[in-house]
């Protein structure tokens, strides 16, 4: 019997709390390499903490909190472990407010994604070689925005800028893509093409993808395992067809229809792209 791979993340008994507001009530939960999965949960349901653990952005209470990333401890009795910065480099993370500097051109955007691999006087001196330009343009390409590579952020549309903050984690190398509600603020049209290419991620480069929606329409669509939070603890794990609307509105209530909101969603006509990123 061939030995079992270890988990892509390991998430044992995480608790966090910001002064008396509780957060985390001791979460349990393992993702598997190549998992597909919607963090679902009203406002204030611990999906944003949970996600800034895994990363170690978010430091977790009490010796018996941890998590580990494929089976080394990135963070535990609250401190973090002396490779978080390697792990820290297989872990991309995108956010709602896309966390592009405006004034520079989207290809030095991208190139960021190289910072934590780069000898600090490099860093300092922003020199990137030519072959790493080139990957970023390469990594533009491939979520459709090589013609844009020397635009300012800041003139682009927020979808666009979207793509290139997956770009950067593409650039970084990630194997874990953590994405917090990086939809929220989209147009229907725009959070259709993210969500499309986060899908084609997870399924055409076998990147773990770990997605906090609050629309479950969206997490039943591109999501193989939906993982639902409430007041800081999972209250459902499982497929997609087993959380009915009637199963959502016993478990949230009246904060349900916040959940429930169609938002314009419809379901993505089925056109590719190239994801692909030569070596």
């Amino acid at each position: 019997m061939l030995p079992s791979l270890p988990d892509a993340i390991s998430i044992t008994h995480a608790k966090k709390s910001f002064g008396r507001t509780q957060a985390l009530a001791g979460v349990n939960l393992r993702i598997g390499a190549g998992e597909c999965v919607a963090l679902l949960g009203a406002s204030g349901s611990g999906k944003t903490t949970l996600l800034r653990s895994i990363c170690g952005l978010e430091m977790l209470d009490g010796k018996d909190s941890a998590v580990a990333l494929f089976g080394q401890q990135l963070q535990g009795h609250g401190a973090l472990s002396d490779g978080v910065r390697t792990l820290r480099r297989q872990t991309g993370i995108i956010f709602q407010q896309f966390n592009l500097v405006g004034r520079m051109s989207l290809i030095s955007n991208v190139l960021t994604g190289l910072l934590p691999q780069m000898p600090l006087w490099r860093v300092v001196s922003g020199a990137f070689t030519k072959a790493q330009k080139i990957q970023a343009l390469q990594a533009l390409e491939s979520v459709g925005l090589a013609a844009y590579a020397f635009q300012r952020a800041s003139t682009l549309s927020g979808g666009q800028q979207q793509r290139a903050a997956v770009a950067r984690a593409l650039l970084q190398g990630a194997r874990i893509l953590l994405a917090d509600e990086p939809v929220a603020s989209l147009d229907p049209e725009s959070a259709r093409r993210v969500m499309h290419l986060l899908k084609q991620l997870n399924q055409d480069k076998g990147m773990t993808l770990v997605v906090s929606l609050h629309n479950v329409a969206m997490a039943r669509q591109y999501c193989s395992r939906i993982v639902a939070l409430r007041s800081g603890a999972v209250v459902f794990d499982g497929s997609p067809t087993e959380l009915t609307d009637t199963h959502l509105r016993d478990l949230y209530g009246s904060h349900s229809d916040e959940l429930l909101r169609d938002e314009g969603f419809t379901p993505p006509a089925h056109a590719s792209l190239d994801l692909s990123i030569p070596v």
